[in-house]
């Protein structure tokens, strides 16, 4: 099995990637997903979630209100620090779970935003860091997710920096451009991972 760390700051594409890499055929396992999977209401995750942060983090669904309290952490970093305490470990038990039921030789991708940041990197065989400009990051989230640019430019400045993933980085890919563009540095990226899994089987 190899496992492949898959990262990217807010708006750089990311998910687009760890989509084209299923469908080539890698295991992948997106921690945004299962961060979303242990909070979901009825669990004992959003239950301390909103012991923590107050009702107000709820929709009138009972569902977690994102928006509303990614606004609250990305502005204070000890409260995100609290947030992580609380979702983190369920993450990770979550994530653990769904490998185990991959096969032997599977390439499991694991879709993590915040590797760089939580010191990761060595977790896995190889790191694929998805690379945007800033600007380009900012002009996404304001165009695409309605975002105001001095939000997008907070979130943006809440994750390590495009240096710090870069010299993380193992493999890159750069989306500053087409999706066609993107899609063909996918399929090489594919090429090279089945490559590295076929001599680590040899050896």
């Amino acid at each position: 099995m190899l496992s492949v760390g898959l990262t990217g700051g807010i708006g750089s594409g990311k998910s687009e990637v760890s989509r084209r890499l299923a469908e080539h055929g890698a295991v992948v396992v997106d921690a945004d997903a299962v961060a979303r999977e242990v909070v979901e209401p009825g669990t004992p995750g959003l239950a301390e979630v909103v012991a923590e942060f107050g009702e107000g983090v709820l929709l009138p669904d009972g569902s977690l209100d994102r928006e509303r309290l990614g606004s609250i952490v990305f502005a204070d970093e000890e409260r995100r620090a609290r947030l992580n305490a609380i979702v983190h470990p369920r993450v990770g038990e979550r994530m653990r779970e769904l490998v185990e039921r991959a096969p032997g030789d599977a390439i499991v991708v694991y879709d993590v935003p915040l590797i760089a940041e939580n010191g990761l990197a060595g977790m896995y065989d190889l790191v694929v860091v998805v690379d945007t400009p800033v600007e380009e990051q900012v002009r996404r989230l304001t165009g695409r997710r309605g975002m105001t640019e001095a939000d997008a430019r907070a979130r943006i400045a809440a994750q390590a920096t495009r240096e710090r993933r870069l010299e993380i980085a193992d493999r890159v890919i750069d989306n500053s451009g087409t999706l066609e563009r993107l899609a063909g540095q996918v399929d090489e990226l594919w090429a090279d991972l089945k490559r590295h899994a076929d001599a680590e089987d040899r050896r």
